[in-house]
């Protein structure tokens, strides 16, 4: 919503005096100033807004807690010079990045001032600038008491013209009057403008600004058939809106990746290049944009402010795993980790670029679904690997055991480790055997063979039966 008056005067526009006069049935002071403040905005709704338009929003939010607002409206400007205001912006916007610009007639329209205004409405702020000034209160008992407002804080106190002094308690006090509404108070965020216009009066503008309070995330459910081999996966977008405003109908854009802020530049693209979504089909158009990824929805949302919105990203795709069991015996002495392994590519029914977010997975039993884990993804591009930690096995257990330390030097030894799995599921299962080294190593004897991961990595991959165990015993030399 927008006004916009003409003049040469730079400041808001003064109102005729309107009593205010409240009576209440209910006992306290903190009553009284809620039926003040219910008044005023029963006072302020009735001003006329001058050639308020439907406007064009879009709002692109981004993941650590910001957006930036796009506003474009068809508007009377005043001529020569004159007063433009916005009202329902966000509470949390960041006033320095406010940018005001006509798209019709750029050259012939200048911004000379720019205001914030943030001084809303509220019956404390009413009473505080009536401080020196005379009310009128009315008491449980129906006295009207009148006098100069001292103080509105916890007990009132009043001033007759006598100069005598009243203190009355706040649980007293039923009603005020007030012979009018004080100036400079607003119901809602304003941004303000004095411009200078030399074109014609109906023109389009924009406004455009970053505000605080807005977040999204994204969140993934995974559904495993029967043999674990395909996981149906889905995405979505959860948008949390706390920035005090709301924005109808507006054009969605999310951004994913994190953006260094300590230069306040927008980014201008790099490169733009549209991305194949996921089998089936999505509301969101997925782009690559400067070292990010942009998705847009391809319908108008109306964003409401306290408000979470969650829109599919993903429509359901199946896709191929494979589970793993791995155990740490020198991370974690019993437990053997579940883990889930797939390939975000076009071939397994994804290929888009995944935003982080939380992903859980569920498993049919009967009619119903059960959690079986949950884990968190990083932004993934396409065609990398994602790996999922499900949790423990509860059937497969693992033991680690130091057999024997030999000193070979002053800075080096010789290190015998056995590791034991037990599996106690009816199902032959594959064990990958993770130990860690430092220093200069090498494996000297091994009852299986291993694979050397990274620099400080050796992996066995041991098969063992349904209600059976296996082992590995090796010889580690490492130097330091």
């Amino acid at each position: 919503m927008q006004s916009c008056a003409s003049g040469r005067s730079f400041g808001r526009a003064r109102r005729s005096p309107r009593a205010v006069n409240l009576t209440s049935s209910f006992s306290g002071f903190a009553v009284m100033k809620s039926k003040i403040f219910l008044a005023v905005l029963t006072l302020f709704a009735s001003s006329t807004i001058v050639n308020a338009q439907k406007s064009e929003v879009r709002v692109t939010v981004y993941n650590d807690n910001l957006a930036l607002v796009h506003e474009m409206r068809e508007i009377d400007l005043p001529k020569p010079t004159g007063i433009c205001s916005f009202r329902d912006v966000a509470a949390q916007i960041d006033p320095t990045s406010v940018h005001f610009k006509s798209l019709s007639h750029a050259a012939e329209v200048r911004v000379l001032e720019q205001n914030f205004e943030y001084d809303l409405v509220s019956a404390d702020k009413i009473l505080q600038r009536y401080l020196d000034q005379k009310v009128q209160l009315t008491t449980k008992q129906g006295n009207t008491i009148s006098g100069t407002l001292l103080n509105s804080f916890g007990n009132v106190v009043l001033q007759s013209e006598d100069g005598a002094i009243k203190i009355l308690s706040s649980s007293e006090i039923v009603a005020t009057d007030l012979p009018k509404l004080p100036e400079g108070l607003i119901t809602r965020p304003t941004l303000v403008w004095l411009v200078a216009n030399n074109g014609p009066v109906k023109q389009k503008v924009e406004v455009s600004y970053l505000t605080g309070g807005m977040n999204w995330h994204a969140e993934y459910v995974g559904v495993l058939d029967e043999k674990d081999a395909n996981l149906n996966l889905a995405g979505w977008v959860s948008i949390d809106n706390q920035c005090g405003a709301t924005f109808p109908e507006a054009q969605l854009l999310l951004v994913a990746g994190s953006i260094h802020r300590a230069q306040p530049q927008r980014p201008t693209p790099k490169m733009m290049r549209t991305m194949e979504m996921a089998a089936g089909r999505s509301d969101f158009e997925e782009k690559e944009f400067f070292e990010y990824h942009l998705y847009t929805l391809s319908r108008p949302s109306t964003l409401k402010d306290r408000q979470v919105k969650q829109i599919e990203l993903i429509p359901a795709s199946q896709t191929p795993v494979k589970k793993e069991y791995a155990y740490d015996g020198s991370r974690d002495a019993k437990k053997v980790k579940v883990t889930l392994r797939f390939k975000n590519s076009k071939e397994n029914g994804l290929g888009m670029a995944l935003p982080a977010g939380k992903i859980r997975l569920y498993k049919p039993e009967g009619e119903a679904q059960i959690l079986v884990g949950e884990d968190f993804i990083d932004h993934t591009p396409r065609d990398e690997e994602l790996r999922l930690n499900v949790g423990d096995a509860f059937d497969i257990v693992g033991e680690r055991t130091v057999l024997s330390t030999r000193k070979a030097g002053d800075r080096a030894e010789e290190i015998d480790v056995k590791v034991e799995i037990r599996n106690h599921k009816s199902e032959a299962v594959t064990v990958n055997v993770l130990e860690h080294f430092y220093g200069d190593w090498t494996i000297r004897r091994e009852t299986a063979e291993h694979a050397k991961k990274d620099a400080t990595t050796a992996e066995w991959r041991l098969s063992v039966p349904a209600r059976g165990k296996a082992e590995v015993t090796y010889t580690c030399f490492r130097t330091w």
